[in-house]
């Protein structure tokens, strides 16, 4: 692959995988109490839009650079899955939708790093 082309993150999987965790987090926040608000709920929301968002800005990029903003998504999938857990165990979601959301996380970590490796 060229490393000038530019890719349409639209049609990127892994852009489309990162929409749907990020509208997937932003459902489960509502139920959030208050007090979290400004503090985990926050953070959660940032980092699941921080996934696709580097997606987009990465993919006007050369391959190289476009790498490394797939990097910084993937170090927001993993900040994610460590702050959800901190969610569970405050009970703020249950088990099944820790696993559901972690099961798709860890899909989107997959196929980011394959995508990356196909850069290189």
């Amino acid at each position: 692959m060229s490393s000038n082309r530019r890719h349409n993150y639209k049609n990127l999987k892994i852009w489309q995988l990162g929409i749907e965790i990020a509208n997937d987090i932003s459902d489960i926040l509502i139920d959030f109490p208050t007090h979290e608000r400004y503090d985990l709920s926050s953070q959660i929301s940032r980092c699941s839009v921080s996934i696709p968002s580097n997606i987009a800005e990465g993919s006007s990029r050369t391959d190289k650079s476009f790498s490394h903003f797939l990097d910084i998504s993937l170090g927001s999938s993993f900040e994610l899955i460590t702050q959800l857990i901190v969610a569970k165990h405050r009970k703020h979601i249950t088990e099944i939708t820790f696993q559901n959301l972690e099961t798709k996380i860890e899909e989107f970590q997959r196929m980011t790093m394959s995508f990356q490796n196909g850069l290189k």
